[in-house]
């Protein structure tokens, strides 16, 4: 995670992978043999942040960073929890996006366009454009972010399950996207190429899955290598989760207080929805303390007019607004 919050410049200088802190020998050897593609495994991880606070914006952990080199969410992916899960999920999801998208425009010489076309061209429409290969930014999110899930505990099958479940949201969401060509705007061909979608519509899954995500327990096994520690669902009267679920075995904290070992911030002063009754309402993140309200002079535009031709002129306005926080 670290890589994505603090190294997401990598395109713009020589890559050093060995001064990259936190990497495990498998990712430091990937890193030095697809040294081109690095940036966009940056990228990747940096958006999968950026989608995680704008997903939990308005709940109690709002997937705040903190400034550590590593730990950049504090202790709070130290337990096995649905955020962690999420977290692990998206962060994942980032990277095989940011990779694929990268090949797709022709970042990089070890990839590019998907040639294995799936199926037949359909009625009025044929192959053209540049298909995004999603198993080849997959693949690199697997060797990449799995390389340090190789414990037999379960916490290493947590996180693998998660960041698979993350990958796989991609494929699922994949879809066909077309060009007319043509006079005047006709569409006598249309070409047609896999795309993926943008990657808002990829947070809003997963935000869906980590809302639904299953509990599991820990079970451990006696093998040849040892004991091995494997998941199973908590509740038998639950459907078995699926390799799109997410997957969890610890119960998150409250978040309402700060607390430096569960690595939460508290709600005070946070702002809220006096109007929700939602997480985001006062009521919810502000766990029953109540709230604060103070007026706020904003300048905007307003009475905007279109001038033909072609410029839109406005005037600034000042408005006052009721803003609401925690106590």
């Amino acid at each position: 995670l670290a890589i994505g919050h603090q190294y997401s410049s990598l395109g713009t200088q020589p890559i050093l992978c060995g001064s990259i802190p936190g990497l495990v020998p498998k990712q430091l050897r990937f890193c030095r043999n697809y040294v081109e593609i690095m940036p966009s495994v940056a990228e990747g991880v940096k958006i999968g942040i950026q989608e995680c606070q704008h997903q939990f914006r308005g709940r109690r952990w709002n997937c705040t960073t903190v400034n550590d080199s590593l730990a950049i969410f504090g202790p709070v992916l130290d337990k096995a929890t649905r955020e962690s899960a999420f977290v692990h999920a998206i962060a994942s999801a980032g990277v095989a996006f940011a990779v694929t998208r990268s090949c797709a425009e022709g970042s990089a010489n070890i990839c590019g366009c998907d040639t294995r076309h799936k199926g037949s061209p359909g009625e009025g429409w044929k192959w053209g454009g540049c298909s995004e290969d999603v198993e080849f930014g997959s693949m690199v999110s697997r060797e990449f972010a799995d390389a340090r899930e190789n414990r037999p505990d379960a916490r290493s099958a947590m996180n693998r399950h998660n960041n698979e479940a993350g990958r796989t949201s991609i494929i699922e969401l994949m879809h066909l996207k077309c060009k007319c060509h043509g006079l005047s705007g006709s569409c006598e061909v249309k070409t047609c190429w896999w795309s993926q979608p943008d990657f808002r519509v990829i947070g809003d899954y997963l935000k869906d899955k980590y809302d639904s995500a299953s509990e599991m327990v820990v079970e451990k096994h006696r093998e040849s290598r040892g004991w091995v520690e494997t998941l199973r669902p908590k509740y038998n009267f639950f459907k078995a989760p699926t390799e799109k679920d997410l997957v969890y075995y610890e119960n998150s904290p409250n978040f309402c207080e700060p607390n430096p070992e569960t690595g939460s911030f508290g709600t005070r002063d946070r702002i809220c929805n006096v109007t929700s009754h939602g997480i985001d309402g006062c009521d919810l993140l502000c766990c029953g303390r109540g709230h604060n309200t103070r007026t706020e002079k904003r300048k905007e535009k307003c009475h905007c007019i279109f001038h033909w031709c072609c410029y839109v002129r406005c005037q600034e306005c000042i408005r006052v607004y009721d803003v609401h926080t925690c106590k």
